[in-house]
């Protein structure tokens, strides 16, 4: 007969892959709803598309991050506020620069490739939330692509990519196309393309020679997503190189997949 703490750990476990399943199916279907569902005046951002599109994004962003938050041990919760401001900071920054770049991402990048997958998502989803709560609204509908970018930056990592210093611009450029795929009918449908910044004017340019608003988020995402991750990863990339040894190995997943010798 099992123990009473086995039978405890094993619900609780379940009780949290519940989380992440449930998460990512509000997710999916919501993105699935705004790409295929195209009901009038959808390009005005108003009325239940953008409501659905709130709502989903954000309970599936909260599900997926009480799905993680169990896994990261203390030395990554203690590391999370640092990567949230630091991604404030820089966001904003750029936002004010009126460049059609982002760079908000370099904290939550610096997580997953410390800490790993399940770090990257809690400090993305993390910092979205803070900064929507406190400056930028428009950044709290964003939090799930900010999950996916700290879930695919882990994943690199665990691949062995930050060993690889001439393969971190690739895979931040892969992750900057998948997160501007997800990010398109959030800024079209939610915000009628208007999220701030530099993007805003590339969406405008677009729409002047035809294009429909997802059309145009769409192609403002994959053409300055792409740079921007890119820039993000190589930063992230450069810090870890700088980091000593002795910092790097206190984070059980940088120690194995980043600090020991590539092969």
């Amino acid at each position: 007969m099992a123990a009473p703490e086995t039978l405890a750990g094993g619900k609780s476990l379940a009780r949290h892959r519940v989380f992440l399943v449930l998460g990512t199916a509000f997710i999916v279907s919501t993105y699935l709803a705004l790409v295929y569902w195209r009901p009038e005046g959808l390009d005005e951002a108003s009325g239940t598309p953008a409501i659905a599109a709130l709502a989903g994004n954000t309970v599936g962003a909260i599900l997926l991050l009480a799905g993680v938050i169990h896994r990261l041990p203390l030395t990554t919760v203690v590391l999370i506020p640092s990567a949230i401001a630091l991604n404030i900071v820089i966001g904003q920054i750029a936002a004010l620069a009126g460049i059609p770049l982002y760079l908000d991402s370099v904290g939550t990048v610096l997580v997953a490739a410390l800490a790993g997958p399940a770090a990257g998502i809690a400090a993305g989803v993390l910092s979205n939330v803070v900064w929507g709560l406190t400056l930028a609204p428009v950044a709290a509908a964003f939090a799930i692509v900010a999950a996916l970018v700290g879930a695919l930056a882990g994943l690199l990592a665990r691949a062995g990519m930050f060993r690889h210093i001439l393969l971190v611009p690739l895979g931040g450029a892969l992750t900057g196309v998948c997160a501007a795929l997800v990010a398109a009918p959030i800024a079209a449908f939610v915000f009628g393309g208007v999220t701030g910044g530099g993007a805003t004017a590339v969406v405008a340019a677009f729409r002047s020679v035809g294009t429909s608003l997802l059309e145009a988020t769409t192609l403002q995402g994959l053409l300055f997503d792409p740079l921007d991750k890119a820039i993000s990863f190589t930063v992230v990339a450069l810090i870890i190189t700088a980091l000593p040894l002795r910092l790097k190995q206190q984070f059980p997943f940088a120690a194995r997949y980043i600090s020991k010798p590539a092969t």
